[in-house]
Protein backbone atom coordinates (compact mmCIF):
# COMPACT_ATOMS: atom_id res chain seq x y z
CA UNK A 1 0.00 0.00 0.00
CA UNK A 2 1.17 3.80 -1.17
CA UNK A 3 -1.37 5.41 0.82
CA UNK A 4 -3.38 5.21 4.19
CA UNK A 5 -6.54 4.27 2.53
CA UNK A 6 -7.03 2.99 -1.03
CA UNK A 7 -10.35 2.02 -2.86
CA UNK A 8 -9.99 -0.55 -5.71
CA UNK A 9 -12.15 -1.29 -8.98
CA UNK A 10 -11.35 -4.00 -11.09
CA UNK A 11 -7.50 -4.12 -9.86
CA UNK A 12 -7.28 -0.08 -10.32
CA UNK A 13 -6.97 2.57 -8.17
CA UNK A 14 -9.71 4.80 -8.25
CA UNK A 15 -9.39 6.38 -4.48
CA UNK A 16 -7.27 6.80 -2.08
CA UNK A 17 -6.52 8.93 0.83
CA UNK A 18 -3.38 9.78 3.55
CA UNK A 19 -5.31 11.07 6.37
CA UNK A 20 -5.56 9.93 9.44
CA UNK A 21 -8.45 8.67 11.74
CA UNK A 22 -11.74 8.22 10.36
CA UNK A 23 -11.27 10.88 7.68
CA UNK A 24 -10.24 9.40 4.73
CA UNK A 25 -13.36 7.35 4.68
CA UNK A 26 -15.81 10.39 4.91
CA UNK A 27 -13.72 11.96 2.35
CA UNK A 28 -14.64 8.29 0.11
CA UNK A 29 -18.36 9.11 1.08
CA UNK A 30 -18.23 12.48 -1.11
CA UNK A 31 -16.28 10.79 -4.12
CA UNK A 32 -18.87 7.83 -3.57
CA UNK A 33 -21.65 10.95 -3.91
CA UNK A 34 -20.01 12.50 -7.43
CA UNK A 35 -19.79 9.23 -9.11
CA UNK A 36 -21.88 5.88 -10.06
CA UNK A 37 -20.41 3.31 -8.24
CA UNK A 38 -21.56 -0.37 -7.57
CA UNK A 39 -20.08 0.12 -4.12
CA UNK A 40 -20.45 -3.85 -3.55
CA UNK A 41 -17.53 -4.43 -6.48
CA UNK A 42 -15.36 -2.06 -5.20
CA UNK A 43 -12.25 -3.07 -2.63
CA UNK A 44 -11.14 -1.49 -0.23
CA UNK A 45 -7.24 -1.54 1.51
CA UNK A 46 -6.99 0.55 4.77
CA UNK A 47 -4.09 1.12 7.05
CA UNK A 48 -5.70 0.13 10.62
CA UNK A 49 -9.57 -0.70 10.68
CA UNK A 50 -11.21 -0.56 14.35
CA UNK A 51 -14.87 -1.12 14.55
CA UNK A 52 -15.63 2.54 13.54
CA UNK A 53 -13.84 1.93 9.98
CA UNK A 54 -15.46 -1.29 9.72
CA UNK A 55 -19.01 -0.08 10.38
CA UNK A 56 -18.69 2.99 8.17
CA UNK A 57 -17.64 0.74 5.42
CA UNK A 58 -20.23 -1.73 5.58
CA UNK A 59 -22.58 1.34 5.55
CA UNK A 60 -20.86 2.18 2.45
CA UNK A 61 -21.72 -0.85 1.38
CA UNK A 62 -18.43 -2.62 0.84
CA UNK A 63 -18.22 -6.36 0.83
CA UNK A 64 -14.14 -6.68 -0.02
CA UNK A 65 -11.58 -5.19 2.85
CA UNK A 66 -8.13 -5.73 3.10
CA UNK A 67 -6.52 -4.08 6.65
CA UNK A 68 -2.82 -3.42 7.40
CA UNK A 69 -4.21 -3.62 10.83
CA UNK A 70 -7.47 -5.10 12.25
CA UNK A 71 -9.18 -4.60 15.95
CA UNK A 72 -11.12 -7.24 17.57
CA UNK A 73 -13.56 -5.74 17.34
CA UNK A 74 -13.68 -4.45 13.78
CA UNK A 75 -13.31 -7.53 12.73
CA UNK A 76 -16.10 -8.82 15.23
CA UNK A 77 -18.65 -6.33 12.70
CA UNK A 78 -17.23 -7.19 9.92
CA UNK A 79 -18.27 -10.90 10.42
CA UNK A 80 -21.43 -10.03 11.90
CA UNK A 81 -22.25 -8.37 8.68
CA UNK A 82 -20.81 -11.05 6.42
CA UNK A 83 -18.17 -8.74 4.97
CA UNK A 84 -15.32 -10.49 3.05
CA UNK A 85 -12.10 -9.46 4.72
CA UNK A 86 -8.35 -10.63 5.33
CA UNK A 87 -5.76 -8.81 7.46
CA UNK A 88 -1.72 -8.11 7.85
CA UNK A 89 -1.88 -8.01 11.86
CA UNK A 90 -4.75 -8.73 14.31
CA UNK A 91 -4.48 -6.71 17.97
CA UNK A 92 -6.91 -6.87 20.66
CA UNK A 93 -8.04 -2.94 20.35
CA UNK A 94 -7.42 0.14 19.48
CA UNK A 95 -6.55 2.54 21.39
CA UNK A 96 -8.93 5.49 20.83
CA UNK A 97 -11.93 7.30 22.00
CA UNK A 98 -14.20 6.73 18.72
CA UNK A 99 -13.40 2.36 19.11
CA UNK A 100 -14.36 2.91 22.64
CA UNK A 101 -17.53 4.89 22.46
CA UNK A 102 -18.41 2.20 19.84
CA UNK A 103 -18.00 -0.70 21.59
CA UNK A 104 -21.62 -1.34 22.27
CA UNK A 105 -23.33 -0.18 19.17
CA UNK A 106 -23.97 -2.67 16.46
CA UNK A 107 -26.30 -0.57 14.38
CA UNK A 108 -24.17 0.98 11.58
CA UNK A 109 -27.05 3.85 10.63
CA UNK A 110 -26.17 4.67 14.68
CA UNK A 111 -22.56 4.88 14.20
CA UNK A 112 -22.46 6.58 10.77
CA UNK A 113 -24.34 9.57 12.36
CA UNK A 114 -22.15 9.83 15.66
CA UNK A 115 -19.04 9.29 13.60
CA UNK A 116 -19.84 12.14 11.02
CA UNK A 117 -20.79 14.43 13.87
CA UNK A 118 -17.22 13.89 15.61
CA UNK A 119 -15.67 13.96 12.40
CA UNK A 120 -17.18 17.40 11.72
CA UNK A 121 -16.31 18.79 15.50
CA UNK A 122 -12.48 17.44 14.59
CA UNK A 123 -12.62 19.25 11.37
CA UNK A 124 -13.70 22.61 12.71
CA UNK A 125 -10.86 22.37 15.36
CA UNK A 126 -8.30 21.84 12.41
Amino acid sequence: MEHSFEVYFEDNLIFYSNKNWIHPLFEFEKFLNNGNFHTEKLFVKDKIIGKAAAMLLIHFNIHKIHAKTLSHLGRDILDAYQISYTYDTLIDRIYCQTEELLHDISDTEIAYSMLKSRAADTHKEE
